[in-house]
């Protein structure tokens, strides 16, 4: 467990950092950098508690968290029932193939950011797309640990002001972290010794945050954003090439 502890400290810290920078992305880049280190589904364990704590942090900063939440339920409930669903993709893998989807998911979400497409959905279309894309994102963070595909599109194309679209996101992904934690404790992955490391783990997630909002102030993020998706095209790479050959 200690060489395990030394191993998931900087990864957290460096989560947490690209976090603290653009927003988004701690559970992207562990799943990525832990992924290729043990099995996704313990990886995924481990980033419960941090996931948690920021998530929540970024979920309850501004005053719009009733409304969003009466205007994103749809998509809410859709990413329960999808994560239940697929309960059991990540902790029943011998194969690999959750690291596979994950490297498949790292690369998608990159090369979606590197593009910035101007998407936009009226508030016809956001009231029918709730529900499916909400599923569709509990399916992939059952089998990937990754919940960010396709509910991150989806916010960014709903018309929300930037405060709303961070705390939007918060909600987002605390949810998912829910579901998450719910499935893989039912399929005896969160358990009491992965909880542990999962608390420590925090230490480092939030002082990367800090450190991340530091750096915020004095480089500008669209640059950091550029490289950090970038990073994770690499990183998605070596997965699927990892999985498949």
């Amino acid at each position: 467990m200690s060489d395990l502890l030394l191993a998931i400290l900087p990864v957290f810290l460096l989560a947490g950092l690209v976090k603290g920078v653009i927003g988004l992305g701690l559970p992207t880049v562990a799943m990525g950098l832990l992924g290729a280190l043990m099995p996704p589904a313990e990886a995924a364990a481990l980033l419960i508690v941090p996931s948690a704590v920021t998530n929540i942090w970024q979920m309850l900063a501004g005053g719009r968290l009733i409304a969003l939440g009466r205007r994103l339920w749809p998509m809410l409930a859709g990413i329960c029932l999808g994560t239940w669903a697929g309960s059991g993709l990540l902790a029943r893998d011998p194969t690999g193939h959750a690291a596979t989807a994950l490297g498949a998911a790292l690369i998608v979400y990159a090369l979606a950011g590197l593009a910035a497409p101007r998407l936009h959905l009226g508030p016809r279309t956001e009231a029918w797309a709730g529900l499916p894309i909400g599923a569709l994102t509990g399916l992939i963070t059952a089998a990937t640990g990754v919940f960010v595909i396709p509910a991150v599109p989806f916010l960014q194309a709903i018309g929300l002001e930037k405060e709303e679209l961070v705390q939007a996101l918060g909600l987002s992904f605390t949810i998912s972290t829910a579901a998450l934690a719910l499935g893989l404790a039912r399929d005896g992955v969160f358990g009491f010794d992965i909880a542990g490391a999962s608390l420590i783990a925090l230490a480092p997630a939030l002082a990367g945050m800090w450190l991340g909002q530091w750096i915020r102030l004095r480089v500008s993020a669209q640059t950091f954003r550029r490289c950090f998706f970038l990073g994770l095209t690499a990183l998605g790479g070596y997965l699927v090439l990892r999985g498949v050959l």
